[in-house]
């Protein structure tokens, strides 16, 4: 299984997207390639079984002329990297701090560019990365961003309190209380960021092809289902 995806890995999946979106369109292939988006309830395992989807999409999709690879927290670090921004602000967007106020203050005192500007440069590159095909988006709001395109495959994860407490507790190392609060803390910043820009809710199931509870399925068995139909849909099966 992948471990969580290095800014390497992410640099040499775009150089090899590019060589072979180059060798298509020397032969005029004109194929829209397929993607996944993941939203999750906090501690539902999306980071886990984005590792496992990749492997399994990468042995398995036969046509693949690029890698398969998985992009969760260095979304940011993409977008902030493609529009020459340093990388120490991403800190200042993760899902939920929207703070009108300190926004304006930042932007008043020039410590990083507009909330909605970055927000812009965040959609921009899940936008491109959906475009190339082949990528797993862990998060970012990115079944919606995406929503208009039809290659792509979005997923929802979800899970009992008890096992996504659970699974944080082992992951970040916290005890029970720790963990109860990391996990309140984290949920309420998604909705705020998903409500801020989207103004929506992304529990609605009407968002997906497919909710997955990771209390009944294993990682392994929710890839290889998830894989199969991403395949099955996908123009070159």
């Amino acid at each position: 299984m992948n471990d969580r995806p290095s800014f390497t890995q992410c640099s040499a999946y775009l150089e090899a997207h590019a060589r072979a979106a180059a060798a298509r369109e020397a032969k005029r292939a004109k194929v829209r390639l397929p993607f996944v988006t993941i939203s999750r309830q906090m501690g539902a395992g999306a980071v886990a079984l984005g590792g496992e989807l990749t492997d399994w999409l990468q042995t398995h999709d036969q046509s693949a002329d690029a890698p398969w690879t998985l992009f969760e927290r260095n979304l940011m670090e993409m977008a902030l990297a493609e529009h020459h921004l340093p990388a120490n602000l991403a800190a200042y967007l993760p899902e939920g701090r929207v703070s009108e106020i300190q926004s304006a203050i930042r932007e008043l005192f020039g410590l990083h560019p507009p909330l909605a500007t970055m927000f812009q440069h965040m959609t921009q590159t899940v936008l491109g990365l959906a475009e190339m095909g082949r990528v797993v988006l862990v998060g970012r709001g990115a079944c919606l961003i995406t929503r208009h395109l039809d290659q792509g495959f979005h997923v929802r994860l979800v899970g009992s309190s008890e096992r996504r407490l659970a699974r944080v507790m082992q992951s970040f190392k916290l005890s029970r209380k720790e963990a109860t609060a990391f996990l309140r803390k984290g949920e309420t910043a998604r909705k705020a960021f998903v409500k801020k820009f989207f103004g929506t809710d992304l529990a609605d199931p009407m968002y997906y092809h497919l909710v997955v509870n990771t209390d009944r399925m294993t990682m392994s068995e929710a890839a290889r289902l998830i894989g199969a139909a991403v395949l099955a849909r996908a123009p070159h099966a």
